[in-house]
């Protein structure tokens, strides 16, 4: 079975009590509500959220499990998730942001850069929008935005000059076709020096766009706050810098409150801190754990407490 990346971090940030309503907000494949489901007992509840319509297979394991809800929908509408199952408040909320192995592996989706596949990249199929789209109809100065903004490629600029050559004669229809073009446009000398696959950031800036996963995020952790109840905990595990850093933007101004421009002696704007960091520094993946699964190594790991 499947080990969740950072669990027992994860768990112990949580800090899970027999009867906790926990909210996970990216289900996945179940097994981050699995392990939650061991603590709550049988008058805790746990309410997991997803897009992908692969998680519905998982959500079959747990069809006789009395503490366990499904809601299919993007972490982005969590409090209408929550109105729907008549949940006011949750005790945890818990994010595992970005694309999961089990995503990455199954070819046909069109996530990896190794695989042979349709340019896809949707994570909810029942949006009409996909990476072909992106890739064969925006604007070529859109393209380079895109891969700066969310694959901080500095190579953005020519990739999206030769997307656009090369969509011009046929378009662009599989994940191999786009790693070729993507090689041709990085400089040979550039690509011999990387250790990584020179496709990487063009396909996570593309996947990110695809699934508006920044803006999905940057909305759903107002809400994960205000769905928590006092003494209750949140949870996000980011994959990357760009979600690292939105996190911790996020948890360390709702853990300062006063907003008051520095030079004005006592505080009038009267905002109070709704978090407290449970810590400083970031959490990260042990030595021994991304031995045993290196796509982990990446992780990071920040929890707050609900004021």
């Amino acid at each position: 079975m499947h080990v969740p990346v950072l669990l027992q971090e994860t768990l112990a940030a949580l800090d899970l009590k027999p009867g906790d309503k926990v909210l996970d907000c990216t289900f996945g494949r179940g097994g981050h509500t699995r392990e939650f489901l061991k603590f709550v007992g049988p008058h805790g509840l746990v309410i997991g959220l997803d897009v992908d319509r692969a998680a519905l297979k998982a959500v079959e394991e747990f069809k006789d499990e009395p503490a366990f809800r499904f809601a299919r929908c993007n972490f982005r509408h969590l409090d209408s998730a929550l109105a729907l199952a008549d949940v006011r408040q949750v005790n945890k909320v818990f994010f595992d942001f970005g694309v999961s192995s089990p995503q990455l592996d199954s070819s046909w989706r069109g996530f990896s850069y190794l695989h042979e596949a349709k340019l896809d990249m949707r994570m909810d199929e029942r949006q009409r929008e996909s990476a072909y789209e992106v890739v064969n109809a925006y604007a070529e100065a859109k393209l380079a935005e895109i891969l700066w903004e969310y694959g901080e490629e500095r190579w953005s600029k020519r990739i999206a000059a030769f997307i656009v050559e090369a969509r011009a004669n046929r378009p662009i229809e599989t994940t191999q076709e786009l790693v070729s073009v993507i090689k041709a446009a990085i400089p040979k000398e550039v690509r011999d020096k990387e250790d990584q696959h020179p496709a990487r950031r063009t396909f996570q800036a593309l996947r990110i766009a695809v699934n508006d996963e920044l803006n999905s995020l940057k909305e759903a952790l107002p809400k994960a706050v205000q769905a928590l109840a006092r003494g209750g905990r949140l949870a996000c595990i980011s994959f990357h810098s760009l979600e690292d850093r939105a996190v911790k933007q996020f948890m360390v101004e709702s853990a300062k409150g006063c907003i008051c421009p520095p030079a004005i002696p006592q505080c009038v704007c009267q905002v109070n801190p709704t978090l407290r960091l449970l810590s400083r520094k970031v959490i990260a993946p042990a030595a021994s754990a991304i031995e045993a699964n290196p796509r982990c190594r990446s992780a990071r790991l920040r929890a707050a407490e609900r004021l």
